[in-house]
């Protein structure tokens, strides 16, 4: 394949269906020199207490979904969105539109060179005019059940349901520019990272000067 000419600034997009490994792979990207905007972190900031969404999350969701202090307890809130396609809506409803307007904002303030977009929903909230690439991770259904079984302590159930909520991976792979295969691993994972990062950018995720 030919090598595309290297550009001031790539925004690359990272998404995947749920325990995929997108934030395995976006922390490759780091280790290479990429920045990362993570839109996971960014919302999670949104149901803090204090935060804009907060009120509005208890005020629809109902205080049953608080924990200690006050705080939201993410586990709970999401039980019951997921068994539940309106309350899902509803959620990110409340909580996209601050979550896009400061990923807009970390890309403008972004340095030259590779910018990551970690986002799980970034086709989901219509995300993919702000990438110039797309990156979809991958996994088989197998591993995919059992690392997150292991890791978040998920019934197999809980785990489909979240994965129904998305947009299916058969079309997401479509849409994608590059698709990284987290099924083996992390040195394998990490080979294909810098393949794409050969691809786009000549091999740098730094600053390129003029």
């Amino acid at each position: 394949m030919k090598r595309r000419r290297p550009v001031k600034k790539t925004i690359i997009g990272v998404t995947g269906v749920f325990g995929s490994g997108k934030s395995t792979v976006s922390r490759i990207f780091r280790s290479f020199g990429a920045d990362i905007i993570d839109a996971d972190r960014i919302a999670h900031r949104y149901l803090l207490p204090g935060a804009k969404a907060y009120k509005a999350i208890v005020n629809s969701f109902g205080r049953g979904v608080l924990k200690a202090r006050r705080k939201i307890d993410r586990r709970k809130l999401a039980r019951l969105v997921f068994s539940d396609r309106k309350s899902l809506n509803k959620l990110n409803s409340i909580i996209h539109p601050g979550v896009i307007t400061q990923i807009k904002s970390g890309i403008k303030k972004a340095k030259k060179g590779i910018v990551v977009l970690d986002a799980p929903l970034l086709l989901e909230a219509g995300l993919k005019g702000l990438v110039d690439e797309l990156v979809v991770v991958v996994v088989d259904r197998e591993s995919l059940i059992r690392r997150l079984v292991k890791k978040t302590s998920l019934k197999k159930e809980d785990i489909l349901k979240r994965i129904r909520s998305q947009i299916p991976l058969r079309k997401k792979k479509r849409a994608a520019d590059f698709i990284i295969d987290n099924s083996g691993t992390i040195k394998k994972t990490s080979e294909q990272v810098k393949k794409v990062i050969n691809e786009i950018q000549g091999g740098s995720c730094g600053e390129i000067r003029d």
